[in-house]
C-alpha cells in the first residue's frame, strides 16, 4: 500500500500531467495563431488593394519588394499603411493631420479646399488604421504560433524526462542480481 501511495504522490505523474497540458495548450495556440493569420488574409484579400507595379507608377523605392503585389498579409498591410498611404497623407495639407485640418475647417466651413483635404485625410487615415489593425492581429497570430511551438517542445521535454527516468529505473531493476537466500540446513 505504501509503495502505491508513494508512486501516486511522486513528482513524475504531476510532471507528466503538466507536460500533456503544455502540449495541449501549445496545439491550441498554434491552431489559434494559424486561424488569426487566415482571418487577416480573408479580410484583406477581397479588398483588392494592390501595390503599384513600379516607382514610375508611384511605388516608393523602399516598397520595391512588394511591386504589383496584392495586400493580403499583415506585413504587406503594415507596409502599405505606413509607407504608401502615410507618404501620400503627409503630402495633403502640408503634412497636417485630419484633426488639425478638421479644426481649421470647423472654423471656416465655407473653405472647399479644407473640406476636400479633410475628407481625403479622414478616408486615408481610416484605411491606414484598418490596415494597421489587420497587421496587429497578424502579429498576435504569429506570437501565438511561436508560443504554441515553444509550449509543445517544452511539454515534450517535460514528458520525456520522467518517462526516461521510469524506463531507466526499470532497466536497472531488471539488471539487478537477485539475492539468493541460503537454504536452511536440515537437521536429521
Amino acid at each position: 500500500m505504501r509503495t502505491l501511495l508513494s508512486k501516486i504522490t511522486s513528482a513524475r505523474p504531476v510532471a507528466m500531467g503538466l507536460a500533456v497540458g503544455l502540449v495541449i495548450a501549445g496545439i491550441g495556440a498554434v491552431i489559434g495563431g494559424n486561424y488569426a493569420d487566415q482571418v487577416v488574409h480573408d479580410q484583406l484579400a477581397p479588398q483588392n488593394i494592390t501595390f503599384p507595379a513600379s516607382t514610375e507608377e508611384g511605388l516608393p523605392e523602399n516598397l520595391s519588394q512588394y511591386a504589383g503585389q496584392k495586400v493580403d498579409t499583415g506585413e504587406k498591410a503594415k507596409a502599405f499603411a505606413e509607407d504608401y498611404i502615410g507618404l501620400h497623407l503627409s503630402e495633403v495639407a502640408d503634412g497636417k493631420t485630419y484633426s488639425e485640418v478638421s479644426a481649421e475647417y470647423m472654423a471656416n466651413p465655407d473653405n472647399q479646399e479644407l473640406a476636400q483635404q479633410r475628407q481625403t485625410l479622414f478616408m486615408g487615415e481610416t484605411l491606414k488604421g484598418l490596415l494597421l489593425n489587420a497587421w496587429g492581429w497578424s502579429v498576435v497570430g504569429t506570437v501565438a504560433t511561436v508560443a504554441g511551438w515553444v509550449l509543445i517542445v517544452l511539454g515534450a521535454i517535460l514528458f520525456a524526462l520522467p518517462l526516461a527516468a521510469v524506463l531507466t529505473g526499470r532497466r536497472e531493476e531488471a539488471e539487478k542480481p537477485v539475492a539468493v537466500k541460503p537454504a536452511a540446513a536440515s537437521g536429521d
